[in-house]
């Protein structure tokens, strides 16, 4: 089997900070409106160099100190997600003969957020179970 040939870590460090210095010549270039930058290549360097060296010690620190709110917003994504499908659903049901079938969601938000959770933990469950 053949093996991806990473390169070394200088040089990765390397190319990051030589990308960067490019992203930051292309934001004060072509986005001056939004970036405004003076220094000329000195300041490229500086700033790529800025760039890199946060992307390499901050970054990490950040990823887990904002993972709860990472988590917090997918949830409340999916639980969106699910609550719209369930509305699709009264919606469908409203067009249909009351003799036949009603539904509806009591207990405003709070309700639609429980059916929503449940909904969508039962098709989960299911859906991980009958694989």
């Amino acid at each position: 089997m053949s093996e991806e040939k990473r390169s070394s870590l200088p040089v990765r460090i390397f190319l990051k900070f030589v990308l960067n210095a490019v992203l930051v010549w292309f934001l004060a270039k072509y986005l001056g409106i939004y970036f405004n930058l003076t220094g000329g290549l000195e300041a490229y360097i500086v700033i790529g160099a800025l760039l890199t060296l946060m992307n390499m010690l901050v970054r990490p620190f950040l990823a887990i100190v904002t993972f709860p709110l990472k988590m917090f917003v997918t949830i409340l994504a999916i639980i969106i997600v699910q609550a719209a499908f369930v509305q699709l659903i009264v919606m469908i049901v409203q067009k249909m003969d009351p003799a036949i079938v009603t539904l509806e969601v009591l207990g405003g938000l709070w309700g639609w957020v429980v059916i929503a959770v449940v909904l969508g933990v039962g098709n989960w469950l299911m859906k991980v179970t009958l694989k």
